[in-house]
């Protein structure tokens, strides 16, 4: 059960987030893995401590010499940083990749804080890749970033699913782990109706990476072929088994256990 997708993010040096953790997920779902990296990160699980930028062209040339000569499923796209990249992006999956579902995870802020979008970044965000998704995946600050607007409640959570769904995606996933309380809330909205999926939190500091993985956990899903409220659930059920088996590493906000194996 095979399906390649395309993942254009930034790379993790800390192994587990970006890149590193949308690979680990795709290969343990049984998808191909295939990546554009747009920036390097020297990071562990205590931050970001530096950023580097990879040229616009070689973003393009990794897009296009991977689609050309493998095809792809289904694309996945998360750490963009500005709103350059997010241009060159867009137009080069406009010019190779035009019908290929894209699953968004608009990343803006790493666990620790620091900022991985640029503001002006936002708007292009916005303009060039939400009106072609299949699906975004924002979690509550994304949310709060793309909609100008606070959203606190469970309520304000379905208010502002159907507030991004009106900015063009097919569907949008709104991920409530940064609500309060035992019981997390995640709301999958499209134009036609409403999931809602909860389950008990997993108490553990190793989150780092989680929504990367279920981005990318979405995107492998769909290139199998399943629709996306199917694919939103083995998602989720893969990252809290990922989570429930964290390994435990570093001081900080550690990594999953990507490789924890699901009743495929």
């Amino acid at each position: 059960m095979h399906g390649r997708v395309l993942i254009i993010a930034g790379s993790d040096s800390g192994g587990g987030a970006g890149i590193q953790a949308d690979i680990k997920a795709v290969t343990a779902l049984n998808g191909f893995a295939m990546t554009a990296i747009t920036a390097l990160t020297a990071q562990n699980t205590l931050g970001v401590h530096g950023i580097y930028p990879i040229s616009l062209d070689f973003i393009r040339q990794q897009i296009r010499v991977v689609v050309e000569d493998l095809g792809c499923d289904a694309v996945k796209t998360g750490m963009l940083a500005t709103s350059d990249v997010i241009a060159a992006v867009a137009e080069t999956l406009d010019e190779v990749a035009p019908d290929v579902p894209l699953i968004v995870d608009p990343v803006m802020v790493a666990k620790g804080g620091a900022p991985l979008l640029e503001a002006e970044a936002v708007s292009a965000m916005k303009s060039l890749l939400l009106p072609r998704a299949a699906l975004i995946t924002p979690n509550l600050h994304e949310a709060e970033a793309l909609l100008g607007k606070p959203v606190q409640t469970e309520s304000q959570m379905m208010e502002a699913a159907n507030a991004l769904l009106t900015m063009g995606p097919k569907a949008v996933l709104l991920k409530g782990g940064h609500l309060e309380g035992d019981t997390l809330v995640d709301v999958l909205r499209t134009p036609h109706e409403t999931a809602t999926f909860t389950c008990s939190r997993v108490q553990t500091q190793h989150t780092h990476g989680t929504g990367c993985t279920l981005a990318s956990a979405v995107a492998c899903g769909v290139a199998q072929g399943m629709d996306m409220e199917s694919a939103v659930s083995r998602a989720r059920n893969y990252v809290q088994l990922a989570l429930a088996t964290a390994p435990g590493y570093g001081q900080g906000h550690g990594p999953l256990n990507h490789a924890c194996v699901l009743d495929l």
